[in-house]
């Protein structure tokens, strides 16, 4: 069974629930940026939870199908269409042998996940069938789709169910103004205080520059930074540190002008300080942030991050219960 790309859309690509255990030599956890919205997808399939899927990002692929497969299109609203016909999101439906899939333009929200009975069949690398493309590795050849690509599927295991669906209590809402919760870094003493006061307080607007490696943000005040001799091994911006590891989530803000939060392509490390991470529980919604929109970063204690992703893990739980 092999799905043909017709078009790639903007920027599509196979992950999975990512790899572990290589942050320390270099090699990010790549994955999908929306977790939560990978996992359900291939839930209601009745899939591996972290089974290969596609990302689509703000611009889906249309897709023809050698032969009949169940599939579900769950994340950012981008309604998918079999030949023209629009077909529900958060719903496992049927792509007939020969049919076209395609999707609409993004209504809310970033990337879509779609995916598809048995899952994407591509080479395991490192333990995941996840795109890295810095690194070109994982996924179709380490890279995003391209038009006349073809997609080799895994046998379906035959728990799917069509017109199985999410419940409407668990259907994500899309913002246009988000709200992160950070835990401030290691690095934050170097802003003084009154520009680290007035960088929680400000709205922050996503710049052009948002991928999977990180999001650029623009807008706001540029930080202060206290004045200082720089340590032997550090560079003369002041937002210059002796390289430290860069933890997925972490915002740094190179010259103090424009905040970049790392996701799950992100280099390993480098020479910028840190001055927070966004919560893990609230990294998904990162990756589903539209540019130009706005976002205000939210200063909670360690104590609350735990709290927060306890309560993610516990949505997860549900889900996997679903009826």
């Amino acid at each position: 069974m092999t799905i043909e790309v017709l078009k790639p859309g903007l920027a599509t690509s196979v992950q999975d629930i990512g790899r572990q255990g290589y942050y320390h030599l270099g090699i990010p956890p790549s994955g999908g940026m929306d977790q939560r919205s990978l996992r359900v997808a291939n839930l209601l399939l009745g899939n591996p939870e972290g089974a290969a899927v596609l990302e689509c990002a703000l611009m889906g692929p249309e897709l023809r199908f050698a032969e009949s497969r169940l599939v579900a299109a769950c994340g950012s609203e981008m309604t998918p269409r079999i030949d023209g016909q629009p077909r529900p999101l958060n719903e496992v439906f049927r792509v007939p042998a020969g049919a076209t899939l395609s999707f609409d333009f993004v209504k809310a929200g970033a990337r879509l996940y779609l995916a598809i009975e048995g899952g994407i069949d591509v080479p395991e690398k490192l333990g995941s069938r996840s795109t890295y493309t810095l690194g070109s590795l994982g996924g179709l050849e380490g890279r995003p789709l391209r038009a006349d690509d073809r997609l080799a599927l895994l046998p379906p295991p035959g728990a799917a169910r069509e017109g199985r669906r999410l419940p409407e209590a668990l259907i994500p809402s899309f913002s246009k103004h988000y709200l992160l919760r950070v835990v401030p870094g290691i690095y934050d003493h170097r802003l003084t205080d009154e520009s680290r006061e007035r960088f929680y307080e400000e709205d922050w607007t996503v710049a052009s520059e948002a991928d999977r490696i990180g999001y650029r943000l623009k807008g706001g005040t540029p930080l202060s930074f206290h004045e200082r001799e720089p340590p032997f091994g550090a560079g003369d911006d002041p937002s210059n540190i002796v390289d430290a590891c860069y933890p997925i989530g972490s915002i740094q803000v190179p010259s103090g002008s424009e905040p970049i939060i790392l996701h799950r392509d992100a280099v390993s490390g480098g020479g910028y300080a840190m001055i927070g991470t966004v919560i893990s529980a609230d990294m998904d919604w990162v990756g589903q942030i539209q540019p130009h929109q706005l976002v205000r970063f939210v200063p909670i204690t360690l104590e609350e991050a735990l709290a927060a992703r306890a309560e993610y893990r516990k949505v997860l739980e549900g889900l996997r219960k679903m009826p």
